[in-house]
C-alpha cells in the first residue's frame, strides 16, 4: 500500500488542489501491473504528515509484522484510523495477508503427490524466441494469416529444427513429447499430419517474399553487408519411383545414390551462413548450367544493390561462360581453376605463407599464365592436401593394377575373355574409370593369328610419375580481383576469401544431417518443394542461434545444442490438500549451468513462465477431468 497524490479541480474551493488516495499494486488478468484504490482520503489532508512511514506501518499491520519504529502521536493516530477503516470496509483480509507474506502454504497429503505431463521445453523455447527475433510471425500477419495458422506454422518450424521427421512422426511428437504447442498457443487436440502437410504448402507459397524478408531482416539484425556471396548446389534423393514427377530425375548423386531419382537444391548464402536465395532444379541439371537462373536474383536479396559483391564458387560451376556472365552482371568472383595450369611462370615476389584451419602451413604464390589470360592466378601448395592426394593416388594405382591382373588372368583361364577386341574394350573401360592414373602406364597387348590375346604387359612411365607427384597438393585460384600495386597481402586475402566456401559446405551439411533433408519420401512435386522449404526455414533459426553463440565463443554443433537444451523440461505436479482439493502446479525445471550459458549468450529468457497453479475440488475434478485439463493447459 502507498499514498497517491493527484492534482485536480476542487469544485468546493473552485481551485486545483492535491487529492489523496491510499492504493495498492496488483497484476491484472493479463499479468500487467495495475493500481487499486483502497481508500479515498479527499483534499483535506495535512501534507506535512510522513506518508512513507505511515504506508510502511500499514503494510506491517496488514502482514502481521512488528514495526521497529514508532511514529509521532499525530501520525500514529492517523495510521490507526486508516487501518480501522480498511478492516471495516473489508479492503484487506488480514489472514490472507499473513499467509501470503509468509508463503503459499497448504496442508497436503504427500502420498497423493505425483508428476505428470512431463514435456521437453528448453530447445523449443530457445527456438521459438529465435523465430520471434526474426519476426516470422509478424511477417505472416502482414500477409493476412490468422493467428491459429501462425501458431501452427511456428510449431511446425520449431519441430522441424529440434525433431526433424515426417509429418506423421511430427504430429506424434507434438502431442506426446514437446510443449511447443503450449508455448505458441495452438490447440493440441487439433494437431494432425494432414494439417502439417497443409501448413507446409501454405508456407511454401510465401517463399519468395519470406526469403527476401528474412535476408534483409538478418542483415539489419546483425549489421551484415553481404560483401562476399557463396553459391553452391547439392542434391537429395527420393525413395520411390516418382514416375509422374517433373523434378525427380536420375543424375550424379553426391551421396552416391545413383540408383534413386534426384532433386537439386541451389543455395546462395553470405559468409555468416544466412541464406540469400534458394531455388530447386530437376535432378539431371548440371552444376555449370544453373548460375544463369540464379544470378539475376542476387541483387534483389542484398541490402545494398549498388555494391560490387564477390561471388565464391567451386570448380564445377566456374566455366568460362559463367565467369563471363558474372562480369557482365557487375560481380567479382573467386574460384578454383577447372584444370591445372601447364604453361605459367611464378612471380618474382617471395611466396606468402599462411595457416589453415588445422594450423598447417600453406604456401601461396602469384603466377602469370603464358597464354595471355589477364586474370589474377594464385598457386596454392598445401602439405595436408599432398598427404591426402598421395594416399588416394596410391589406392587408385593399386586398384588399376589389380584390374589389369584380372584381365590378364582371364586370358589364360578356360572360358575367359580372350578375343582381342573384347580385351581392348575391357581395358578401355578400365582407363575411363581411372583417368587420373591411366596416363602413367604404357600397356602392350600381344595376340596370335586367331586374333586372340596371348599376353598383356604394362609399365610405368617415370617422367609421368614425377609430374603426377609434383601436382599433388597444388591447385590454382582464379579471380577477377586485380592486385593493387604494392599490396603484399593480396595472396593471403584471395585465399581467405575462397576459404569462405567452407561456410556454404557447412550450411549444406547442417541441412542434410541435422535437419534431415534427405531422403525425400513425398510423392508430389508440390509436397517435395514444401518439404525442402520447411527445412530451409528451420535452418534460418538454427543459423541465427549458432551465429549468436559463435559471437560468444560457443562453437557447438546443432544436435549437441538440442541435447543440452532438452535437459530443461516442463512438468505438472499434482497433490491433494486437507480440503479434499486437487492442487495442480505447472512449472519449468531449473536450467542447468550449460543451459543458462546458452540462454545468456543468446540474451533470451530462461523460461516462458514461472508457475501456473490451479486448485479444483476433488469430486468436481474427477467428474470434469478432461474439461479442467484443457482449461489449465490453455491458461
Amino acid at each position: 500500500m502507498f499514498f497517491k497524490k493527484v492534482n485536480r479541480y476542487n469544485s468546493k474551493t473552485d481551485k486545483r488542489e492535491n487529492y489523496y488516495s491510499l492504493v495498492e499494486s496488483y497484476r491484472n488478468a493479463l499479468g500487467e501491473p495495475s493500481h487499486r484504490t483502497l481508500l479515498s482520503l479527499g483534499y483535506e489532508i495535512d501534507n506535512s504528515l510522513p506518508f512513507k512511514e505511515i504506508s510502511d506501518k500499514l503494510n506491517d499491520l496488514a502482514a502481521g509484522r512488528q514495526s521497529l519504529f514508532l511514529l509521532e502521536e499525530r501520525a500514529e493516530s492517523f495510521t490507526t484510523e486508516l487501518y480501522c477503516r480498511l478492516l471495516k470496509e473489508n479492503k484487506i483480509d488480514v489472514l490472507n495477508q499473513l499467509r501470503s507474506a509468509s508463503g503459499d502454504w497448504e496442508r497436503v497429503d504427500l502420498r497423493t503427490l505425483k508428476n505428470e505431463d512431463v514435456r521437453e521445453l528448453g530447445s523449443e523455447w530457445m527456438s521459438l524466441q529465435a523465430l520471434r527475433e526474426l519476426g516470422i510471425d509478424q511477417f505472416l500477419r502482414t500477409r493476412g494469416w490468422d493467428e491459429e495458422n501462425i501458431q501452427l506454422a511456428l510449431s511446425h518450424i520449431v519441430s522441424r529444427a529440434v525433431y526433424p521427421a515426417s509429418e506423421l512422426k511430427t504430429s506424434r511428437f507434438l502431442k506426446e513429447n514437446t510443449c511447443i504447442c503450449e508455448l505458441t498457443g495452438y490447440p493440441l487436440e487439433k494437431i494432425t499430419k494432414n494439417k502439417l502437410y497443409k501448413i507446409s504448402k501454405k508456407l511454401y507459397r510465401e517463399k519468395e517474399l519470406l526469403e527476401l524478408y528474412l535476408s534483409k531482416k538478418t542483415n539489419t539484425l546483425f549489421d551484415l553487408e553481404d560483401k562476399i556471396i557463396l553459391y553452391d548446389l547439392t542434391n537429395t534423393y527420393f525413395e520411390g519411383a516418382k514416375r509422374n514427377s517433373q523434378l525427380a530425375r536420375f543424375g550424379r548423386s553426391k551421396e552416391k545414390r545413383n540408383d534413386c531419382p534426384l532433386i537439386v537444391l541451389a543455395l546462395v548464402v553470405n559468409v555468416e551462413g544466412f541464406i540469400k536465395y534458394s531455388t530447386i532444379f530437376s535432378g539431371n541439371m548440371a552444376d555449370c548450367k544453373t548460375l544463369g537462373d540464379i544470378i539475376d536474383n542476387l541483387r534483389t536479396v542484398t541490402s545494398t544493390s549498388e555494391k560490387r559483391a564477390i561471388v565464391v564458387i567451386d570448380a564445377g560451376i566456374a566455366t568460362r561462360e559463367n565467369l563471363e556472365l558474372l562480369k557482365q552482371k557487375n560481380y567479382d568472383y573467386v574460384c578454383v581453376s577447372r584444370s591445372n595450369l601447364k604453361q605459367y611462370k611464378e612471380a618474382e615476389t617471395d611466396p606468402v605463407r599462411v595457416k589453415d584451419n588445422r594450423n598447417r602451413e600453406i604456401e601461396l604464390r602469384e603466377v602469370v599464365v603464358e597464354n595471355g589470360d589477364s586474370e589474377y592466378y594464385l598457386k596454392v601448395n598445401s602439405p595436408l592436401k599432398v598427404l591426402k592426394e598421395s594416399s588416394m593416388h596410391s589406392l587408385f594405382v593399386q586398384r588399376f593394377e589389380d584390374e589389369l591382373k584380372k584381365i590378364t588372368a582371364s586370358i589364360h583361364k578356360k572360358g575367359g575373355v580372350k578375343k582381342y577386341a573384347k580385351v581392348c574394350e575391357r581395358i578401355g573401360r578400365l582407363k575411363a574409370k581411372y583417368r587420373s592414373v591411366n596416363k602413367m602406364y604404357s600397356i602392350e597387348i600381344e595376340k596370335d593369328s586367331k586374333d586372340k590375346c596371348t599376353q598383356i604387359k604394362w609399365s610405368l612411365n617415370p617422367q609421368a610419375v614425377v609430374e603426377k607427384q609434383e601436382e599433388h597438393g597444388v591447385y590454382f585460384l582464379k579471380t577477377s580481383l586485380k592486385k593493387a600495386e604494392g599490396n603484399a597481402e593480396q595472396e593471403a586475402l584471395t585465399w581467405t576469401i575462397y576459404n569462405c566456401i567452407r561456410n556454404i559446405e557447412s550450411s549444406i551439411r547442417t541441412l542434410k544431417t541435422d535437419l534431415d533433408l534427405r531422403p525425400v519420401f513425398h510423392q508430389t512435386d508440390e509436397a517435395c518443394k514444401a518439404h525442402l522449404h520447411l527445412g530451409l526455414l528451420a535452418y534460418w533459426l538454427v543459423n541465427t542461434i549458432r551465429y549468436k553463440l559463435k559471437k560468444n565463443n560457443i562453437n557447438v554443433e546443432w544436435k549437441e545444442i538440442v541435447r543440452i537444451m532438452n535437459t530443461q523440461k516442463a512438468v505438472t505436479t499434482c497433490v491433494e490438500n486437507d480440503k479434499n482439493q486437487i492442487i495442480r502446479i505447472r512449472k519449468c525445471s531449473e536450467p542447468t549451468e550449460k543451459v543458462k550459458l546458452i540462454y545468456d549468450a543468446l540474451k533470451y529468457k530462461h523460461a516462458p513462465f514461472i508457475r501456473k497453479k490451479s486448485v479444483v475440488n476433488k469430486t468436481e475434478f474427477l467428474e470434469n477431468k478432461y474439461v479442467d485439463l484443457l482449461n489449465f493447459m490453455s491458461g
